[in-house]
C-alpha cells in the first residue's frame, strides 16, 4: 500500500510520519526546489506539541521551542499593562506547554527526520486522476506518479482541492496585513519568557520568545488589499502606522531587518464540508485555510495527521476498500473540528482588527479586568478539543 503525499510542508511531513507509523509506504512530492517558509515562526500550542510527540518528533519541539511562561497585553499607545498572567495553570490543565518555534527550523527538521533524499522536490502538480484502486499525480515537468491513495497537503492555493470539491473555492481577504520576522531578544522591548502583545486602534504588535535567544515578532494593520510592498520604506511605513505608540513598539520597529521581514496579506477560506473524494484526502491548509489569529494553523494540520494515522490504525488489513473507509472516517472526525477553528479564528480576527471598533473597544476594556482565567479557559477549550485531549 503506497500513499502519495503532495506537499512537504508541516502538514505533508506530519501526514507522512503518521502513515509510516502504520506501516504505509509514502512518496512525498514538493512543488518548490527549495522550501522557503512563509512566515518567520509559528505559535504551536499544547495540542500541536502533543501531536508532534505522538508522531515521534518531540525532539524537534525540545530543540526549537521558546520558553513562553507567561502572557501579557499592553495598551499600544501608553505601553501600560492591561493584563499579565502565568501560563502555568494552562500547562497544568492540558498536560503540555505551548511552544513558539522558528518556521524554517521546524520545516527543515521535519524534512531531516524523514530524510531529504526521500522527497521529490520541484514537482508541482498540474492535475490528478483517480480510479477505484489508484490515484495519479501529473506534474508540470511532464512526469507522473501513481499510488493507492493520495494526501493533498498542497496548501491554501491547492490544485487538488479543486478536483476533490469539483469547483474552485475563493480565498477571503481578512482585511489586514501582517509583517513578521525575528529579532534578538531585548528585554527593553518585552520580557524574555513572555508572549507580549500591544493593542490599540484595531492594530496589534506581538512578541514571542523562540529558541536561540530570539523574539518572533509580528505587526498587524488593517489595510486595503493589494497595496504595493516596498522593503526600502518598511521601517518608515511601520513608523507611520504606529505613530504615537509606546517606546517599546518604536524600539522593536528600529530593531527589525526589512530584508528579512515577511509581509503577508491575510486570507482564509470559507469552511467546506468535503475533505475526501474516494482515495484522495485534503489535509492542512488545503482542507481548512485559516487566519493565524488563534495560532492553530500548524496545530490543526498536525491534528489532521494524527487522526489520519488513528483511522488507518483501526483497519485489520489494507485494501482499496478499507483505505476509502479510513479516509471517510478521517473526514467525519475532522470536518466539524476544522470548521470550528476557522470560524473561531475569523471571529477573533474581526475583534482584534477593529471590524467593529465598538466591539474592539469592549474587548480592550475586558482585558483591563482580565486575571488570565478567561483567556486560559478559552485556550484550554481549544487545546482539549484536539484528538489527543
Amino acid at each position: 500500500m503506497k500513499a502519495l503525499i503532495i506537499g512537504a510542508g508541516i502538514g505533508g511531513m506530519s501526514a507522512a510520519a503518521a502513515l509510516k507509523q502504520q506501516g504505509i509506504e509514502c512518496e512525498i512530492f514538493e512543488a518548490v526546489k527549495e522550501i522557503k517558509p512563509v512566515g518567520a515562526a509559528l505559535s504551536i500550542w499544547s495540542n500541536g506539541v502533543k501531536c508532534m510527540n505522538h508522531l515521534g518528533m518531540s525532539h524537534i519541539m525540545d530543540d526549537l521551542g521558546g520558553p513562553m511562561l507567561s502572557m501579557a497585553y499592553h495598551d499600544g499607545i501608553s505601553g501600560t499593562p492591561m493584563t499579565e498572567f502565568s501560563l502555568a495553570p494552562l500547562v497544568e490543565a492540558v498536560g503540555e506547554r505551548p511552544c513558539p518555534v522558528s518556521r524554517a527550523g521546524i520545516q527543515s527538521q521535519m524534512i531531516a527526520f524523514w530524510g531529504r533524499k526521500n522527497i521529490h522536490f520541484g514537482k508541482r502538480v498540474e492535475r490528478v486522476s483517480q480510479t477505484e484502486d489508484s490515484v495519479t499525480a501529473y506534474f508540470t515537468d511532464g512526469t507522473s506518479a501513481t499510488g493507492d491513495f493520495m494526501i493533498a497537503a498542497d496548501g491554501g492555493r491547492s490544485i487538488i482541492r479543486n478536483h476533490v470539491l469539483g469547483y474552485q473555492v475563493e480565498r477571503r481577504y481578512a482585511g489586514y496585513v501582517n509583517w513578521n520576522g525575528l529579532v534578538d531578544i531585548d528585554t527593553n522591548i518585552a520580557p524574555a519568557e513572555q508572549w507580549t502583545t500591544y493593542v490599540a486602534e484595531g492594530k496589534r504588535v506581538s512578541i514571542m520568545p523562540i529558541a536561540g535567544g530570539q523574539f518572533y515578532f509580528f505587526f498587524d494593520v488593517p489595510l486595503p488589499l493589494g497595496l504595493e510592498e516596498n522593503r526600502d520604506t518598511l521601517v518608515e511605513d511601520l513608523k507611520g502606522y504606529f505613530k504615537g505608540w509606546s517606546d517599546q513598539v518604536q524600539l522593536l520597529i528600529d530593531s527589525i531587518n526589512p530584508q528579512t521581514t515577511n509581509r503577508v496579506e491575510i486570507h482564509d477560506i470559507e469552511p467546506f464540508p468535503t475533505l475526501v473524494k474516494g482515495n484522495i484526502a485534503l489535509l492542512g491548509d488545503s482542507a481548512h485555510s485559516t487566519t493565524p489569529d488563534i495560532g492553530q494553523g500548524g496545530c490543526s494540520a498536525m491534528e489532521d495527521s494524527v487522526v489520519l494515522g488513528q483511522c488507518f490504525a483501526k483497519l485489520s488489513s489494507f485494501t482499496h476498500e478499507s483505505v476509502v473507509t479510513a479516509l471517510k472516517d478521517y473526514e467525519e472526525q475532522r470536518r466539524d473540528r476544522v470548521k470550528d477553528l476557522v470560524l473561531k479564528a475569523r471571529k477573533r480576527s474581526e475583534v482584534t482588527h477593529g471590524e467593529n471598533m465598538q466591539e474592539t473597544q469592549a474587548w480592550y476594556d475586558e482585558l483591563k479586568l482580565e486575571t488570565g482565567e478567561n483567556i486560559i479557559a478559552g485556550l484550554k477549550t481549544t487545546i482539549l478539543g484536539g484528538p489527543l485531549g
